[in-house]
Order: C-alpha cells, then sequence, then structure tokens
C-alpha cells in the first residue's frame, strides 16, 4: 500500500456517500406505486427497474473494480460518484421506462465502482481486530437511507410527484463527489487487481459459494421488502404516509440492525452471528402473511424484521476480508453484486407469487428463502478455508 494516514473524518465521508447510494438504489421502493400510476404499470413490472438496477450492478461492478486496479482509489471513487449523479439526473428528466431502465444501469455502474471500494479502502486502513465495527460504520449510511432517504424519497412522490425524488439523489450526490477528493488519501494504492485475479476468484468454487450467501439472503429479505408497499396498502389500507412511516420504521430497525451485526461478528464470530440471522428471519418472515394486524403489531414486526434482515453485513463481509487476501476488493465487489443479484432473484419471485397466489404469499415464500439461506450458509462453512468460528 502507498497512501498517508486516512483523514480522521474519512470513514463518516465514505458512510455518507453510501447514505447517498441508498437511497439511489433502494428509494425506488417508495416510488412504485407513483411511479406506476403515472407511466400506467403494474407493481410488477415497476419493480422491475430495481431488477435491471441488481443485475446491472451484478455484472458491471465486479468487472470495473478488476479493469481499475491501477488507478488510484480516490480518482477512481470520485469518478464512480460522478456517473452516479448523471444517473440521477437522466433518471429525473427521463420521458420513458426505457430512459429509466438506461439510467439504472448507470447508476449501477457509478455505486458498483464506490461502495466496494469504500469497504476495501476502510478495511484496508484498519487492524484486523476492529475491521467488523470500521465496515460496520461504514455501511452505516446506507441503512441509515433506510430510515431517512427511503422514506423520504417515497414522501416526496406521493406529494410532488415520483421525479421530484430523483432530483433530491442527483443533489445530495454533487457534495459526495467533493467529500470523496477531499477525504480519500491521495495516491492511495493496494496491491493491484486485475482481470485475472477476478478470474481467479470465480473459478473458486468454495470463495463464490461464501460469497453466493450474501445473494441467497439478500434474496430472501426481498421477495418480500420490494412489495411492502402495495402490500400494506392492500391489507391494511395505507396510504402514502402510513407506507412511509412503515419504511421510517423499517430504517430505525435497519440502523439498529447494522451497529447490532457489528458487535455480534467481534462477539461471536461470523458462524454463529450469521446462523441465528438467518433463523430469526425464517420465523419473522411468514408473519407478514398473516395481515392485516394491529398498527402497533406491524410497527414491531418491520422493525424486527429489518433489523435482523440488515445485521448480516458486517459478519459475512469480516468473513469475506479473511478469506480473499490482496484480492479483498475484487470479492468485496463481488460480494457487493451478490447483493444486487440477490435483491434481482427476490423481486423476480415476489413479482411471481404475486401474479399466481397474491400479495399474501409473500411473508411465507420469504420465510422458505431464508431456510434455503441457512441451507447455503451451512453448506459454504464446511467447505469454507476458514474453520473457526471467530474472524
Amino acid at each position: 500500500m502507498n497512501a498517508t494516514a486516512p483523514d480522521r473524518l474519512m470513514i463518516p465521508a465514505l458512510s455518507a456517500c453510501n447514505f447517498v447510494i441508498g437511497i439511489g438504489a433502494f428509494g425506488i421502493i417508495g416510488l412504485v406505486e407513483p411511479l406506476g400510476a403515472d407511466m400506467s404499470l403494474t407493481p410488477a413490472q415497476t419493480g422491475q427497474l430495481l431488477t435491471v438496477y441488481a443485475v446491472s450492478y451484478a455484472f458491471l461492478s465486479p468487472l470495473l473494480i478488476a479493469s481499475t486496479g491501477k488507478v488510484g482509489r480516490r480518482r477512481i471513487m470520485a469518478l464512480g460518484f460522478v456517473i452516479f449523479a448523471l444517473a440521477a439526473l437522466i433518471s429525473a428528466l427521463s420521458p420513458s421506462m426505457t430512459g429509466l431502465n438506461i439510467a439504472r444501469i448507470m447508476a449501477a455502474a457509478g455505486a458498483g465502482i464506490f461502495t466496494p471500494l469504500s469497504a476495501a479502502v476502510a478495511a484496508g486502513l484498519t487492524p484486523e481486530n476492529n475491521r467488523a465495527k470500521v465496515l460496520a460504520a461504514v455501511f452505516f449510511g446506507l441503512t441509515m437511507s433506510q430510515v431517512v432517504g427511503v422514506p423520504a424519497s417515497s414522501w416526496i412522490a406521493y406529494t410532488f410527484g415520483w421525479r421530484w425524488a430523483f432530483w433530491l439523489v442527483f443533489a445530495l450526490a454533487l457534495p459526495c463527489i467533493w467529500l470523496i477528493w477531499t477525504r480519500v488519501p491521495a495516491g492511495l494504492r493496494f496491491q493491484p487487481v486485475t482481470l485475472g485475479d477476478l478470474r481467479d476468484v470465480i473459478g473458486e468454487g468454495r470463495l463464490m459459494l461464501a460469497i453466493g450467501f450474501t445473494g441467497s439472503f439478500i434474496g430472501a429479505q426481498y421477495v418480500l421488502f420490494t412489495y411492502i408497499a402495495p402490500l400494506l396498502s392492500s391489507t391494511m389500507g395505507f396510504g402514502g404516509d402510513g407506507i412511509a412511516l412503515t419504511l421510517m420504521m423499517a430504517g430505525f430497525g435497519a440502523v439498529a440492525g447494522n451497529i447490532l451485526g457489528g458487535y455480534l461478528s467481534d462477539r461471536f464470530g461470523w458462524r454463529i452471528t450469521l446462523t441465528g440471522l438467518c433463523i430469526f428471519q425464517m420465523l419473522m418472515m411468514p408473519m407478514f402473511s398473516l395481515l392485516p394486524v394491529s398498527v402497533p403489531v406491524l410497527i414491531c414486526m418491520v422493525f424486527l424484521w429489518a433489523m435482523g434482515g440488515w445485521s448480516f453485513m458486517a459478519a459475512q463481509q469480516v468473513r469475506l476480508f479473511a478469506l480473499a487476501g490482496h484480492r479483498a476488493p475484487v470479492v468485496l465487489a463481488l460480494n457487493a453484486a451478490a447483493i444486487y443479484v440477490g435483491a434481482a432473484i427476490g423481486a423476480a419471485l415476489g413479482g411471481l407469487m404475486i401474479t399466481n397466489f397474491g400479495l399474501l404469499s409473500l411473508g411465507i415464500t420469504a420465510g422458505i428463502g431464508a431456510s434455503l439461506a441457512l441451507a447455503h450458509l451451512t453448506l459454504s462453512a464446511r467447505l469454507s478455508p476458514l474453520n473457526e468460528a471467530h474472524p
């Protein structure tokens, strides 16, 4: 590595940037109904925007990370955010779904550069015994976007129109470029990764199986999360305000989960943490097939579900970073890609279940998905070179 000491505000800056990434990536969940109404689309059709973003991220992120391995980290991270900002601008101005899909591909490319590198830079500059907490801090912004950004996007879309939600992302993205340029150390380079490293990682079955757990866990969550707005509208009679409030409570749960996940991983190790979270979600998500319930019960359900869903990231990333060695940027890019592969599969499966069995099938389907994630984790843990329980 060749770098000066990191600015003490670098981690908060990276977290703030991931906050904006989270709004741009997941804010579409709160836009499903108003955007669909404006363009005469069904919820399943509008949900495909998340699928496009997810598939694009999964394909582009590892390729872009590997092909830019010799470029200074600050420079390439700033470029990623420029692309992300332009995508938000195009989305706000787009007259059709074609333009929106193109913009979602661009947004995925920009986020696919920045987010994995933010994790790699933070982990690479942090002692091993403190990495889980630092990675949790870097992704705190991503989870905070669930508290503030996604509900705000939803409220803005219902109140002023969905285009204004993308204008918000564009406005927030511009200062992020400045933050990256002023807080990430100049000349920061780790051992370069190449397309050959990407090929080697993809060819390493045990490592890819470990990375793939991210996709199976997230996929189960997104069967339900992608369509939470129409589910609450149909079963609870919620309008825009009720949906925004519920998404905000999910965001508070996500923040609690992000903090809890870092603690659990450092205290109990990645395997116990991830196993417990899978079991918790297996029990939690089928409860959403029992709607309607009282509003206080719903709020409690949403908070606990989101907490369980967002607690896994620190443990999984510590596990993968230990497995990756100098290939960490590529592995973390593939892990981030797995998030969006899982989101794409979950969104597609959820849309299929709605079409064939109705909205109330989502909770049970998500619970079954969590049980499959547990089986995936058990198999990959047995085959992983890391046999110890603690990272």
